[in-house]
């Protein structure tokens, strides 16, 4: 690193180059911070939508700070990116690495067209940072791009600074993240990162400072050991499924060894959403092409026990129509991945959803906040207006999203409305005890047709102990 510190804008500018889920957080957080912020996206609509304090997604707490930040004159969206280049002194780009077609490999069109853009219009010192989960080398390939495009050359500086987001939580994970990475190679630009920070640093937040590569893999890394462990519970649960063993309890006094801990380790039906399944793929795509193809390895496996529970949700539920699913109607509760999420990207409810759709079922789904982007995604799927429409005469009801809603219905009246009451609660979301005193019949993953009653350790919405 350079002895000699260029200076630093103590207080700096602060661009956001694309604004969607992780993009437009950022920038509104940043600005309720005290920064300008000017966010950038080529998309005219979402622009107009986040300039008229319209969020384009549904993220808990975010329209309010938004229309906090646009009301304290801090911030702007813009579709203009000589605008952008001219007003920033730190540019963060946030767009996305989806999944390449046909491959598991990262889709870096996007990612290399924001740095590009912007790095041949920029002509004074500034720092790009990537924000975007990348393959590891991405940033040394990054910094050469950029320098031979832009005409302040070596004055222009690349660095990494992973997001660590949760959906439903990603204003809280902005505003007070557990920690901040940064990868940087000269003082200068981990001094312009802190002094872009400074405010989450003021409260003690941890800061934790890499070459770039190993800040491209913190982000992989960790979401690749919270799916094993997700998938490990899983494949417990197939072994319990085996051997009348109950999923649920397992997990409980797995839970309770500190080692191990609680959090991640909820049995049900696996992950998904627009992160997980990508980024494993992603990450044992790019160390086959390093040549340690066989340190990864194991995530093939995770992502193979993932998949496996949408089937065997399939499986339970042909079981409980009696064994064929041709014209059974059922009832499927959620299709976003998660709960306080309208996000449908490899949803595990809206797979099985089509699974049931693809054996002959009629299927009608329903969620509070997915509904759009679920219709637009399984056009050929059937939707309701209300749980309770999505249950009336049903067969067999799949609790595929862990809702708040569904987890204070009541069993009695939904089994008013149903032709038979069957349930499989897939998330473990529910009291089994309760719904078999109201006259149901409950299956769950990994646990006994007939499990005891359970006491679970306490946990917070978001898997905390």
């Amino acid at each position: 690193m350079s002895m000699e510190l260029p200076p630093v804008v103590e207080h700096p500018r602060l661009t956001v180059v694309g604004t969607g889920y992780l993009g437009a957080t950022h920038a509104v957080c940043m600005a309720i911070l005290g920064y300008e912020v000017l966010g950038l996206d080529v998309d005219e609509k979402k622009v107009r939508q986040l300039n008229s304090g319209v969020v384009p997604f549904f993220e808990p707490g975010l329209p309010e700070k938004l229309q906090e930040a646009l009301g304290s004159g801090r911030l702007r969206f813009t579709t203009d990116y000589d605008d952008a280049a001219a007003f920033g002194d730190v540019h963060f780009i946030c767009v996305g690495t989806p999944q390449t077609s046909g491959s598991a490999a990262a889709d870096m069109t996007y990612v290399d067209s924001a740095f590009s853009e912007l790095a041949r219009r920029i002509t004074s010192r500034s720092l790009l940072v990537g924000k975007s989960t990348v393959p590891t080398g991405t940033a040394a390939r990054l910094t050469e791009t950029v320098r031979s495009l832009s005409p302040a050359g070596a004055a222009l500086e690349v660095a990494w600074n992973p997001e660590f987001l949760r959906e439903g939580f990603a204003v809280k994970d902005t505003l007070h993240p557990d920690r901040l990475v940064f990868g940087v190679e000269s003082d200068w630009a981990q001094a312009q990162l802190e002094a872009a920070f400074a405010p989450i640093i003021a409260e003690g937040t941890p800061v934790v400072v890499s070459d770039l590569a190993t800040s491209e893999l913190v982000k992989v890394a960790a979401n690749s050991f919270l799916a094993t462990k997700i998938s490990f519970i899983n494949a417990m649960a197939e072994v319990c499924e085996a051997t009348g063993a109950d999923v649920s309890l397992l997990a409980q006094a797995l839970s309770l060894d500190s080692r191990i801990g609680g959090r991640f380790l909820n049995p049900g039906l696996g992950f998904g959403g627009g992160c997980l399944p990508k980024d494993i793929r992603a990450f044992t795509h790019r160390a086959d092409e390093l040549g340690v193809g066989q340190a990864t390895a194991f995530l093939r496996e995770v992502d193979g026990i993932n998949d496996r529970r949408r089937t065997r949700a399939v499986d339970v539920l042909r079981e409980l129509v009696g064994g064929d699913l041709r014209g059974a109607r059922i009832a499927c509760l959620g299709a976003a991945f998660k709960p306080n999420s309208d996000d449908v990207r490899d949803a595990p409810a809206l797979h099985v959803a089509q699974l049931l759709h693809d054996e002959g079922a009629r299927v009608a789904v329903y969620d509070p906040e997915a509904m759009p982007n679920a219709r637009r995604k399984y056009p050929e799927l059937s939707y309701a207006d209300s749980a309770e429409e999505a249950v009336e005469r049903a067969d067999a009801v799949a609790l595929l999203t862990e809702w708040q809603e569904f987890r204070d219905a009541d069993p009695a009246a939904l089994g008013a409305l149903v032709t038979h009451r069957r349930l499989l609660d897939a998330r473990h979301a529910l009291d089994a005890d309760t719904y078999r005193a109201a006259g149901w019949e409950v299956r769950a993953l990994g646990r006994p047709k007939q499990s005891r009653p359970l006491t679970l350790v306490s946990r917070t919405p978001d898997g905390r102990d």
